[in-house]
């Protein structure tokens, strides 16, 4: 097989890159156009509402306070608020009573910083305390403008609060898809170390290793869309109804996440075998392609609500055909067998089972 020229990696890696950035704007473009309106209304309801004179906080509070995530929207609200009253409140104070300048702007951050520590804040309470503190003590030194700021503050949270209600139903499916392309990905590498069972090759074998080992990013985004559900059904009253079926999805993060730990290193030791010139009997090429088989049918026979079992009497035929595969004295090859029987528990693990049942369900090898 010819060496692939630098410069069409780069090219392949370049590509790769590019759509990575292009899928990553599409599934954050809601929350994008969600957070200008929202800067938009907030400006609006300060400014031309209330007749606040360049309100530029709100905006900023509402975008803050939004984010582009979902993640803990509620506790943004509240940091950033309360944030912003304590960096008033203290600069407001000490301008009033000590002027303004470099010294007096140093003790007004400490302080606002110390206060908001003191009052165990999280980090981005600490960070708008500072911040407000600077605004206050060398923009805003009319003590006057204090409240209309802190106003503002209320305004831009109270918008992203509203706003945060306002969900899509794309963050609450993607959990889900995002579980079905992992598991997907575990087929294809248990198809192609099939492959590489049967035909000992070492390029394609180093080729599906460097691969596998490119995976880790999958389970992190499927941490983060499930995170990312969990807290859409938490700020958002209307979608309270697919709580249960987001917390079950969450659970199974861990056997998908096992399950494809297991399939690396099933490729791994592939690849040594294949290194070694070992010779791995045919009947471990075709349970490990049934075993394939079997991951797809998880991720295709699965209703609406919850992961289906009706995958599991194939993963169990193959944990029974584990039982029955030829033995031999290649250490090498006998890891393979132990590596097929982990991945095929931790596969039953998704389809339902506890992980003392999945264990259970597999049948002693024979000697």
């Amino acid at each position: 097989m010819p060496a692939q020229h630098p410069l069409d990696g780069a090219w392949d890696r370049s590509r790769t890159s590019v759509r990575q950035r292009v899928d990553r704007l599409r599934s954050k473009s809601f929350q994008i156009a969600q957070c200008a309106v929202a800067a938009a209304v907030a400006w609006f309801i300060a400014s031309d509402l209330l007749g606040h004179q360049t309100p530029f906080f709100a905006p900023i509070a509402a975008v803050v306070c939004l984010g582009t995530s979902y993640g803990q929207r509620l506790r943004r609200v509240v940091e950033v608020t309360f944030g912003v009253a304590i960096g008033v409140l203290i600069a407001d104070l000490l301008v009033i009573a000590l002027g303004s300048g470099w010294w007096q702007l140093g003790l007004i951050v400490a302080l606002a910083m110390t206060t908001a520590i003191l009052l165990d804040a999280g980090q981005l309470f600490v960070t708008q305390a500072a911040v407000q503190s600077i605004v206050v003590a060398t923009l805003v030194p009319d003590s006057g403008q204090a409240f209309v700021r802190w106003t503002d503050a209320l305004i831009g949270g109270a918008v992203a609060l509203v706003a945060a209600t306002v969900v899509p139903a794309a963050p609450l499916r993607r959990p889900r898809q995002q579980a079905a392309l992992v598991l997907q990905k575990v087929a294809d590498l248990l198809r192609a170390a099939s492959d590489v069972m049967a035909n000992g090759e070492i390029e394609p074998a180093l080729e599906l290793l460097a691969d596998a080992r490119a995976t880790d990013h999958l389970v992190h985004e499927l941490r983060a869309a499930a995170d990312e559900g969990l807290s859409v059904v938490a700020s958002s009253p209307f979608r309270v109804r697919h709580r249960p079926g987001l917390r079950q999805v969450a659970e199974l993060i861990e056997p998908v996440d096992k399950a494809l730990r297991s399939t690396r290193v099933l490729v791994r030791r592939c690849a040594v075998t294949a290194h070694y010139r070992r010779v791995v009997p045919p009947s471990y090429s075709l349970l490990c392609r049934d075993l394939a088989d079997a991951c797809e049918e998880v991720v295709t026979e699965r209703p609406a609500t919850r992961w289906a079992d009706t995958a599991r009497p194939a993963l169990l035929a193959v944990g029974e055909g584990t039982g029955q595969l030829e033995r031999t004295s290649d250490l090498s090859v006998e890891v393979l067998l132990a590596q097929l029987r982990s991945v095929t528990a931790d596969l039953l693990e998704v389809t339902g089972l506890d992980p003392i049942e999945a264990t259970d369900s597999l049948p002693p090898v024979q000697p």
